[in-house]
């Protein structure tokens, strides 16, 4: 596949994943559309990709999370370690991501990004809000 659409990312989705993580990646689609500045389907094979990211004044576009087709989500916390310049932007999403997630997000224990079982990683539907409402805050701070 040469370039993934949302219809296709949708299609291998409900193909791939159990209903809980397709209702938890649907939201997350839905929650992009209306929020992010830029929706990025991804140009891999095997499975699709779609990055939320934000434009930001002072450090162009900048890359929050993303999700994939086979139910993983990927918080891009080094690459904003690496790209914006105010420490507490990322302090704020690293404290918000480790009080919704029960986990550590240091930069010396989360040395690179990796992925996450969504289906593991968000069980109910209020920490899927919780994540919604801090790349809502943290998309707020970048725009400033």
């Amino acid at each position: 596949m040469a370039k993934w659409t949302k219809k296709l990312f949708i299609e291998a989705l409900k193909q791939e994943c159990q209903p809980h993580a397709v209702n938890v990646v649907m939201d997350f689609i839905q929650f992009s559309e209306v929020q992010a500045d830029i929706i990025a389907w991804g140009r891999g094979e095997g499975h699709g990709t779609m990055t939320f990211k934000c434009k930001s004044e002072d450090w162009g576009i900048v890359p929050l999370f993303h999700v994939t087709s086979d139910g993983k989500i990927k918080f891009l916390l080094n690459n904003m370690r690496n790209k914006v310049r105010k420490r507490e932007i990322i302090r704020e999403y690293t404290l918000k991501l480790e009080s919704n997630f029960m986990m550590d997000f240091n930069e010396d224990v989360y040395t690179s990004d990796v992925y996450f079982e969504i289906g593991e990683l968000f069980v109910t539907k209020v920490e899927v809000e919780k994540f919604m409402h801090t790349v809502r805050g943290i998309t707020a701070r970048l725009h400033q």
